[in-house]
């Protein structure tokens, strides 16, 4: 595969946009090794070869362990989460694929039991971002390296 095209070359404002996005997810008080397996999944449900590489390495590098990274792609088949995590990555993954039958409302209550109105805004956000990126890097054809 061979990239197409630097984005940020092509229309640094995209780039630009992009990179504010990641900067308010980092202001959120949210737990940093759930922030990246959250932006780890969502890349995984997008298909992103380059952002699951990325966020694979900042999960670790954010304290996470290589068990719970690479459990990831079958979270619900483990034990290895909590069940507040869980309520996280049902949410996040009905975000990321919200054409198939949006946020149910099962799913939305079980989240509110683990967080508050304001954690939940930020992890809507906080799958946003990396979904967005992810259509970018797809597009392009960015390469892991």
């Amino acid at each position: 595969m061979k990239e197409r095209m630097n984005i940020d070359k092509a229309e640094p404002g995209i780039y630009k946009a992009m990179d504010a996005a990641d900067k308010l997810v980092a202001t959120f008080g949210l737990d940093k090794k759930l922030v990246e397996l959250v932006r780890l999944r969502v890349s995984q449900i997008n298909g992103c070869g380059y952002c699951v590489d990325m966020h694979s390495a900042d999960a670790v590098k954010a304290g996470e362990t290589h068990k719970r990274v690479f459990a990831m792609s079958a979270w619900w088949e483990t034990p290895f989460f909590s069940d507040k995590e869980r309520a996280a990555f049902k949410l996040i993954e009905e975000v990321t694929l919200i054409a198939n039958m949006g946020v149910s409302e099962d799913t939305y209550q079980e989240a509110r039991r683990h967080f508050s109105e304001t954690e939940i805004a930020q992890l809507i956000c906080t799958a946003i971002a990396p979904g967005s990126w992810n259509r970018i890097a797809i597009s392009v054809h960015m390469i892991a390296e």
